[in-house]
Order: C-alpha cells, then structure tokens, then sequence
C-alpha cells in the first residue's frame, strides 16, 4: 500500500514514527512544509524537513522535541560570545553539519529535494522525504511589533504576541517540488499529519496544484486533528486559528479540508465536534490522539489507516 502523508514538524514526525510500524519505509512518501526554512550564520536551515529525518532515522532528542539526541552547542557558544547575530536559534554541533551540506549543496545546483534525498539515504531511511517546494517560500507573522519570519516569533519570541497577520512570500511562483504530485495522485492513501492547520498543512496546500491534486487523488484522504479539547497540543495553532478569525475547534481544521477530505480522525475528548464535522460530508473516527508512547503512536496511525 501507498501511503503519502503531509507533514510539517514534531507532531507529523512522532505520528510518523508510528506508521513505519505498519507500512514498509519503501511505500511512504512524506510532503514535508519548507515554509518555516530559514538562512541563519550564512546556512540554509529547513527545520521541518530535519525534525521529521532525525526523527525517522532514530537520531532525534526527544526530550527537547528537536536536533540530534547528544549533540553539543560549542559553536553556537562562541557565536554567543562574538554577539552574532541569530544565535536565538539553537544548532547544535551535529546539527550545524546537515546546514553547512545543504548550504553547500544550493550552492552546486542542487534542489532541496536532491539533498533531502541524500541526507536521508545517508541516515539509513528508505522513506522518500519530499520538500513541498524547490522554490523560495517563506511564512511571515505580523505582530504589534512589526512583520517577522515565523521561525522569529515561534523560537525567539515564544509565540508572545497576538498575531495580526501571515503572510505566505513566495507562494505566487512556488511550484510542488518533482514527484509531489505524483506521491499524492499516485497513492493508495493519503494522510494529513497532525500538524498545524495553517502554518504546516496550509502552506503546502497553498502550493500550485497540491490542492487540486488532492481533490482528483483516487487515494482515501484521512486528516487527524491537531486540536485536542479546543487546544492544540504544541504551537500556537489557536493564535493562528484566531487570527484567521476561527474557532479553535477540530471542526474549524475539519472545514479547512474538507474540499479534499473522506475521513477525520478526532480524539475522543472531542465526540461532540462528530455531528458538525459529519455534515461537512467527512466521515469521522474518534480516538486517542495523545502520543504519549510508541504504542500511542501505532495506536493512531493504525486507527487512522482503517478509517
């Protein structure tokens, strides 16, 4: 069986690491969000794309949900030390490996699909990770304060202020990276990861023709919620939510997909939601969608392959 899966970070990752346990690594396509990527100490940092391989490869540290399991920060010490600027952003040293070689990558031509591919061959995976967008894109918050890259409210603003505006730069001539719309029409299943509605799933649905390829997709399309008892579980998901004048509701993710969506997979915490979401035309599933183990996350992507 086929599987492609949207994704964007921590939660798409951990829900990942699940599947695996179901489906052969040969048989997973990931359309992971390059909309948080960002250029910092001269390098080319795709968070996203790097949490979901460290995580699949077994190498990710999980107590801090992102970098490599033991690295160390000696360089960004020094950076500290010498005042440069965006050492707000924490690379560790292993880390800083996979920035400089795909920095130098770009630099000889190639995609960010190519190295995506080659950084995850070199961890062992047989998943095809795939970046939404070879293109330059580029999710941006406008606050009170003024507009910055997502990464700069997220990680060095800690999501304080309320969120006036986002802004997707670059979604006017991105175009889906090669074989992300084969992964989608050509699959048996499609799964919307829980990932942020907005700035995960909504930038790679904002891609030319992801959108209509998962509405001609003969491939059941399944969503799982990122939204738990009116929260979501990481991320300001609700600021977000807000700001797009929404509730924060498994039923406000549900409506945004359901153009292209068969099934929903809430958690069991949101059973009154199941009405609202039905009428959307979706089927839905209701289950625990807490990750708390390895047997949670089976647990989930079994249940979500069967609806």
């Amino acid at each position: 069986m086929r599987v492609t899966a949207l994704a964007g970070g921590v939660g798409a990752a951990r829900f990942l690491t699940g599947l695996v346990r179901l489906i052969r690594e040969e048989d997973l396509s990931v359309i992971v969000n390059t909309g948080d990527d960002i250029n910092l100490f001269g390098l080319h940092i795709s968070p996203d794309v790097d949490i979901v391989a460290y995580t699949l490869a077994g190498v990710v540290d999980e107590e801090k949900g992102w970098g490599v399991r033991g690295d160390s920060f000696c360089c960004l010490d020094k950076l500290k030390r010498y005042n440069a600027a965006g050492t707000w952003f924490n690379v560790g040293d292993q880390d800083l490996a996979i920035h400089i070689y795909r920095t130098q990558r770009l630099a000889q031509g190639a995609s960010l699909a190519d190295i995506a591919g080659e950084v995850s061959r070199s961890l062992g995976l047989k998943i095809k990770i795939l970046p939404m967008s070879n293109d330059h894109f580029e999710t941006r918050i406008t606050t009170h304060i003024g507009n910055m890259h997502f990464e700069e409210y997220f990680v060095r603003d800690q999501c304080r202020d309320e969120i006036l505006s986002i802004q997707f730069d670059g979604v006017a001539s991105a175009k889906p990276a090669p074989q992300v719309l084969d992964a989608l029409l050509d699959a048996d299943r499609v799964i919307v990861c829980p990932s942020n509605p907005i700035v995960s799933i909504g930038t790679i649905l904002s891609v030319k023709g992801i959108r209509e390829a998962l509405q001609q997709t003969k491939a059941r399309v399944t969503a799982i919620s990122p939204i738990v008892g009116g929260m979501p579980l990481k991320g300001p998901a609700d600021k977000m939510l807000q700001s797009a004048g929404l509730e924060v509701s498994a039923y406000s993710v549900a409506k945004l997909y359901a153009d292209f969506l068969d099934a929903f997979v809430i958690d069991i915490r949101d059973a009154a939601e199941r009405t609202r979401i039905e009428k959307l035309g979706v089927d839905v599933l209701e289950t625990n969608t807490i990750m708390k183990s390895l047997e949670d996350k089976i647990s989930l992507a079994k249940a979500t392959l069967s609806s």
